[in-house]
């Protein structure tokens, strides 16, 4: 890693920014994510299953239904 270009401490051109949190180390990050993508699935048509949360479907005719596995 290298400084960036517009902030350079003069005399310390090897020190370089230390990050205390990421988004994949925090606890939340996947329940955020999966929320972010039920809510974007209710949107488009699609409904999830009673019996396992990872299961979307949609109804496109009378008797053809799609299925996301997730």
């Amino acid at each position: 890693m290298y400084q960036s270009k517009d902030f350079v401490s003069q005399g310390k051109k090897d020190h370089v920014y230390l990050l205390k949190k990421l988004l994949y180390d925090l606890k939340q990050s996947l329940r955020q994510w999966y929320k972010r993508f039920n809510i974007f699935m209710l949107r488009h048509g699609y409904f999830m299953s009673d019996y396992d949360s990872c299961v979307y479907f949609r109804n496109l005719l009378d008797d053809l239904f799609m299925y996301l596995l997730l």
